[in-house]
């Protein structure tokens, strides 16, 4: 047999090798991630829009994507709700990177399960269905679930769960998706976004994508005083416990802002512009929703007539920016080495107004938060505050109930006086209210005494306080709390508490709150002293159930002024041009610092926090429980003090507060002017010639 001498390659089909040699050969053109989207991605018959990608249709993500691209910050930071095309846009990113700057890129999700049941198909769809992926992608042995090599780069998939993988490979970009889900902390070694970056270090473009739907945290609003538009307002960390969000705070806070169909007025959609029939049952809410300007048109804005044209003349306005009717965007947005973006869920092409409101009445309707939660969360884009729709008062509220009066004066309608004492370790806080018929009150001092609560000094205060006469009177009863959270770091010295009743054992009486009891009040007696010896005399000890005294007062905040039972403030009085005598802000956050909250599953209750300090609260629920021992909810309505020491309140129209930011469904925007505001320097990011477009195409 004549032995081959004439070599043959071993592929019989030779063209094609040539034709991928020749894909890695070629310079690709030099296009965005959108335009690169529209070019190579084609979705399959069996998707929800099946065809050519398309990204104008949600056109909310195309400045995210070129902010990404153009390695504009270190980190880039997206925040909207569920199905609004925030995954696809995420795959845009990846595609066009490895096809035009090829780099190794770590994509990052909370769970195992989640990257291999979601993601590692739907990024094997991608590097299979765009023609310029697939030549360069190696299969075989080299393919696994959590790893494919494409251009000669790797893309490499992780779980929060797993800090080796995120610790494994050096990455120009990463990709940190539904960031509210991943663990706090992972075996002790940190955040894992912290573990992600410190992945970059070698690369100086390196950028990090952080998108998620939001958790919990209670944020409010501020109109811009630059652009007149409605923006969220920056929180108090305390405040927010969804991560996404504390990223978005740090960033450049651009908001999705859309002309109105009416007035051409551009405005900020979020939750509380969306209007439902009054009374509606979640299908008729899902038929009849609509959107209401800001401005004051009064035509409904309607999803099948407007959405697909406001969000194609949709805009990105940080604070500080101001924007024409035209979509002109002027001004610099705040200095940040973040960019940052929130849309709202009412954006998405993918669900209407009626849909978004309907799973939110759904939800509202079933009495779990947790459903109310995920409908907001996701519906929406917007924070969810636990026990902040329904029983729990807005700060705006507790300032809507000052009356003419000042700290120190005596209402003529009191006839009873209490104090409640907050005890922390480095100070005393406290509140002096007094009663009138049928439980109605004013508040009569409040403040903080400072200094260490195991030190004699400061209780020493407290007496002087408490005992210094109000217009004549004394107060009647005072509860302290001793009912210390073991372990907390603020806590005070219980047995202090006990020295300073039995001081006076027959005026002050120490406290324990309960989650829950039998009864609102139940004494006992203890007879132990610090040094663990017997006391002479025995001590009072007063069991509260928490649950019924805080909401005890948010009821008495929610009942209107005149009515018996009605919780009264002091307005103050102008002293030397500024108001003085009055509640400050932070008293009235304070009281509405706790909201309720119904476990489904067993029926009971638990307070939860919505501010970072609740002191005031915990005050006035004490003086509450004194006032219930006093029983002044039994005094009648025909007794009342009389003398000079009697001041008598003139109770006018209380004033009008602010609308606490998130209303219920069937609640219409607040009306506002818009207002003339100055010309701002243009936003760097904008085109020179008066177009309003953003350089590259983004913004």
């Amino acid at each position: 047999m004549q032995p081959e001498t004439e070599w043959r390659p071993r592929s019989e089909h030779p063209p094609q090798l040539f034709e991928r040699a020749a894909t890695f050969l070629q310079t690709p053109p030099k296009l965005s991630p959108d335009q690169w989207a529209r070019q190579n991605r084609k979705y399959p018959a069996s998707a929800g829009v099946p065809g050519q990608r398309d990204p104008s249709l949600t056109p909310y993500v195309i400045a995210f994507t070129q902010a990404v691209a153009e390695s504009a910050a270190g980190r880039v930071v997206a925040v909207m709700g569920a199905q609004m095309g925030k995954t696809d846009s995420e795959l845009d990113i990846v595609g066009h990177r490895l096809d035009q700057r090829p780099a190794p890129i770590l994509w990052v999700g909370p769970t195992k399960e989640f990257l291999v049941d979601q993601q590692e198909p739907r990024i094997l769809g991608l590097l299979e269905e765009a023609p310029r992926l697939s030549a360069k992608l190696q299969r075989g042995k080299r393919m696994k679930k959590t790893r494919k090599i494409v251009a000669g780069v790797p893309i490499r998939l992780a779980h929060a769960g797993s800090s080796s993988a995120l610790k494994s490979d050096p990455a120009a970009l990463a990709i940190v998706d539904e960031y509210d889900e991943m663990l706090a902390n992972i075996k002790g070694q940190g955040d894992p976004l912290g573990l992600v970056e410190a992945r970059g270090d070698t690369y100086a473009d390196f950028v990090t994508v952080v998108t998620s739907t939001p958790s919990q945290g209670h944020i409010e609003t501020e109109v811009d005083p630059v652009s007149g538009l409605e923006f969220w307002k920056p929180a108090d960390p305390d405040a927010v416990k969804s991560p996404i969000w504390a990223l978005f705070q740090q960033g450049t806070r651009y908001h999705w802002a859309w002309p109105c169909p009416h007035c051409g007025e551009y405005f900020i959609p979020r939750f509380s512009c969306l209007v439902v029939p009054k009374n509606a049952t979640p299908a008729q809410a899902r038929r009849g929703s609509y959107i209401q300007c800001p401005y004051g048109c009064v035509d409904p804005i309607e999803d099948h007539k407007h959405k697909a044209a406001m969000n194609a003349r949709g805009r990105y306005v940080a604070p500080g920016q101001t924007i024409d009717r035209d979509g002109n965007v002027e001004g610099a947005p705040p200095d940040s080495s973040t960019i940052s973006f929130w849309v709202s869920g009412l954006a998405s092409p993918f669900r209407t107004w009626g849909q978004r409101a309907e799973r939110y009445l759904t939800a509202l309707g079933s009495g779990d938060d947790n459903e109310i939660q995920t409908a907001m969360n996701a519906g929406f884009g917007e924070c969810y505050t636990l026990g902040g729709l329904g029983e729990t008062p807005e700060w705006q509220e507790v300032l809507a109930k000052r009356v003419p009066y000042r700290l120190g004066d005596l209402p003529r309608e009191v006839l009873r006086i209490t104090a409640g004492v907050d005890v922390q370790k480095r100070s005393l806080v406290y509140v002096v209210r007094g009663f009138g018929a049928r439980g109605s009150s004013w508040l009569l001092d409040f403040g903080q005494i400072y200094g260490p609560t195991a030190e004699q000094d400061v209780w020493d205060e407290l007496e002087t306080t408490l005992m210094t006469p109000i217009r004549g009177r004394m107060i009647d009863c005072v509860f302290v709390d001793s009912g210390f959270r073991p372990g907390k770091a603020t806590a005070g010295d219980e047995h202090r508490v006990y020295e300073f009743a039995l001081r006076f054992p027959r005026w002050v009486f120490a406290t324990k709150g309960h989650d829950a009891q039998t009864t609102p009040l139940r004494p006992s007696k203890i007879e132990v002293l610090h040094n663990g010896k017997k006391a002479k005399s025995s001590l009072t000890l007063i069991h509260l159930d928490s649950d019924f005294f805080k909401s005890l007062v948010h009821s008495r905040v929610r009942m209107e002024i005149g009515r018996p039972g009605s919780f009264h403030l002091p307005l103050g009085a102008e002293d030397a041009g500024m108001m003085s005598g009055g509640v400050t802000e932070d008293y009235a956050r304070q009281i509405v610092s706790e909201g309720r909250v119904i476990n489904p599953a067993n029926g009971k209750a638990s307070w939860v926090k919505r501010f970072k300090d609740n002191h005031f609260l915990d005050c006035e629920a004490m003086a509450a429980a004194a006032g219930y021992m006093l029983r002044v909810h039994t005094i009648k309505e025909s007794e009342q003090r009389s003398g000079e020491d009697a001041v008598q309140v003139v109770v006018e129209q209380p004033r009008p507060a602010p609308p606490p930011r998130q209303k219920q469904p069937d609640q219409q925007a607040q009306q506002a002017e818009p207002q003339e505001t100055p010309r701002r320097p243009r936003d760097p990011w904008l085109s020179a010639d008066g177009g309003g477009q953003r350089r590259k195409g983004w913004l």
